[in-house]
């Protein structure tokens, strides 16, 4: 039985799901470890490093028992029983597969700093996402760079399947916890003792075992497979809108049938998220790698569909806006992927943003979670870049972009507003306000489809909603 873990990796995924074992578990010592200083620093403050509803509570309540945060890699490396590994898996920017294939550069180092330091068996989890056959090779590095043979390490894969904005409910009721491991009587064993940690609070039938393979494939698969709805309801929602059909009508029509579902049907400007793109990009890479370009040509069109939707997007605000925008000022409500997180990787916003900016709009940004600095790194930061721990690209200058604190300033003298981020709050503005404040004709851009767009109509928007029958004044610009 495992009594003490520690987990590498102090991030988006590291710190909520150790923080639930630790609050599940309280018979288990729980250590996440980072060289990041401020990241463990916030993370043993009042102000945690990331936004996540109930993340707070979860934390309070452990650390400080058995939950700790700590720089001190070396030391509670060697008094774990058993290792999680969440570091960074970047796509590559340079070398043989930039731009598809992950970085596993960091898990390496990882892998030799477990080697180095241990002086007992343990079993090494992959939390981090990883291409298939990832265990084989940092295996050979384990075995390779430890000096001492009595020492035994057993890999098994443990994907994360949370979802950002849902995590700790994710965390607390799982759809499934899948553990993947060696079909030998030491991996059966510590299939077994990673099983017994999940049956604290996960129902035995919800913990799927399977070969380590498999395992690594199925959470690529999974994000693939999610990314893909919504590209195909997205490239639809351009069809609905050339012919005067509705996507949320189809979308619900489509969702009733079973074999389908409603889920990641919403027509929306775009996904974001840490792990949607670089996944696909992975899977893509592993597919070419084997020979398989066919079926990597497929999941590739996936990523270029979200590429046209964003573009498109820009293309619709810039001819709805008489063809030009230079000098006009838009406001931008919502900077984060999606809503009740503050993670900006990969947010539709950043490529929205950068179009409107290259047309000359003067761009006021307004989100209740991200912060001002960071809205200036990522649109400065180049593409893959955002994951690797030091970007080499400077943040955007401050005069590029305004940042508003509140939403009546971002819209204030604006002839714009694009929402990008389906935030409730969002929902509920008093748009009479916002509209007397604006320049006239006054634009909504609902990239969401989350307002009430007949409303704001009768107060005298002109209203663009993905995947909705045109708005007549803008029928008239085509």
């Amino acid at each position: 039985m495992a009594t003490k873990i520690c987990c590498i990796g102090a991030g988006y995924v590291g710190g909520p799901t150790m923080a639930m074992i630790a609050l599940k578990c309280p018979q288990i010592e729980v250590v996440v470890v980072d060289i990041n200083e401020q990241r463990i620093a916030a993370w043993n403050s009042d102000k945690l490093p990331i936004y996540e509803p109930g993340l707070d509570e979860v934390v309070k309540v452990a650390r400080g028992r058995n939950l700790f945060f700590s720089t001190d890699v070396t030391k509670h490396i060697a008094e774990a029983d058993i290792v999680f590994v969440s570091v960074n898996t970047p796509t590559k920017t340079r070398g043989v597969g930039a731009g598809k294939a992950a970085d596993l550069t960091y898990w390496e180092g990882a892998a030799r700093v477990i080697a180095s330091v241990s002086k007992s068996s343990k079993i090494i989890v992959e939390k981090s996402t990883v291409p298939v056959k990832t265990a084989d090779a940092i295996e050979k590095v384990l075995r390779r760079n430890c000096k001492d043979p009595n020492v035994q390490f057993e890999i098994l894969s443990n994907p994360e399947f949370l979802a950002e904005g849902t995590a700790i409910e994710d965390l607390t009721a799982p759809d499934r916890v899948l553990i993947g491991g060696k079909d030998t009587e030491s991996g059966r064993a510590a299939i077994a003792t990673l099983a017994s940690v999940y049956a604290h609070w996960v129902p035995r039938e919800r913990i799927l075992c399977t070969n380590l393979w498999s395992a690594e494939l199925s959470k690529l698969t999974a994000n693939a497979m999610l990314a893909q709805r919504i590209s195909s309801v997205n490239s639809i929602s351009a069809l609905c809108e050339a012919t005067g059909a509705d996507v949320q009508q189809v979308a619900k029509s489509i969702g009733t049938d079973s074999r389908i579902g409603p889920k990641f049907l919403n027509a929306s400007v775009g996904f974001g998220g840490s792990c949607f793109q670089k996944d696909i990009l992975n899977l893509v890479y592993i597919c070419e790698s084997v020979g398989l370009q066919t079926v990597a040509d497929y999941w590739h069109q996936v990523i270029l569909m979200n590429d046209y939707q964003k573009q498109r997007f820009v293309e619709r605000v810039i001819s709805a806006m008489f063809n030009t925008i230079s000098k006009k000022k838009i406001a931008i409500y919502g900077f984060a992927f999606k809503k009740d997180t503050g993670d900006t990787r990969e947010t539709p916003a950043i490529d929205v943003c950068r179009g409107l900016m290259a047309d000359g709009a003067r761009v006021c940004v307004y989100d209740p979670q991200v912060e001002e600095q960071q809205v200036y790194q990522d649109l400065g930061t180049e593409k893959f870049e955002w994951d690797h721990p030091s970007p080499r690209s400077p943040p955007i200058a401050k005069t590029a972009i305004a940042i508003a604190p509140d939403h009546m300033e971002a819209a204030r003298d604006a002839h714009a507003i694009c929402v990008l981020t389906e935030w409730d709050e969002f929902k509920s503005y008093d748009y009479q306000a916002i509209y007397d404040s604006m320049v006239k004709p006054a634009f909504v851009f609902d990239g969401r489809n989350i307002l009430d767009h007949a409303k704001l109509r009768e107060i005298g928007f002109i209203v663009y909603a993905i995947g909705k029958p045109l708005d007549p004044f803008l029928q008239k610009q085509y």
